[in-house]
């Protein structure tokens, strides 16, 4: 039963971070993509605070999915999963509860990671890639997955 369990909360978490992912590409266009981002998907990544680490299994596995769909980029696929994946780690195992933190390390994460490999696809400097990345990281973890996440910590009571 508790594989079970995994494999559904991995299997959710790929689907809605998927699904959002394609959505705002979909709607907003290079909003999701390129050298300056916000991916409002990305607010899912402090949850495995919660859900632990079946949820950030997921969000990489749903990254993989929509980056795939949008750009067909391997470095993409492997490196944007990857950051999902130490994201959620990180916020499943050592942000010992604390919603912030949680938030901090999934955006640290993300910047680092995906900050990195930005300048190899885009003809942008590595600073550049930084700031860009940690601003919509910002935007998206702090404004909206913050509080989603302290709503669900105060649900789960």
């Amino acid at each position: 039963m508790k594989n079970a369990k995994a494999i559904t909360t991995a299997s959710i978490y790929a689907a809605l971070y998927a699904t959002i992912t394609i959505a705002e590409t979909i709607i907003g266009g290079t909003l999701a993509y390129g050298p300056v981002q916000v991916r409002v998907s990305d607010a899912l990544l402090p949850l495995p605070m919660i859900h632990g680490i079946p949820a950030a299994i997921g969000l990489a596995i749903g990254c993989a999915v929509a980056n795939a769909y949008a750009t067909g980029n391997i470095i993409d696929m492997v490196f944007g999963s990857i950051a999902n994946l130490v994201a959620g780690v990180l916020a499943a195992k050592i942000s010992k509860g604390k919603p912030i933190l949680a938030c901090t390390y999934s955006v640290v994460a993300v910047t680092l990671i995906v900050g990195s490999y930005l300048p190899l696809l885009f003809p942008i400097p590595l600073w550049l890639s930084y700031t860009s990345i940690l601003i919509g990281e910002s935007i998206a973890i702090y404004l909206i997955g913050y509080p989603l996440l302290r709503i669900l910590v105060k649900m789960r009571g």
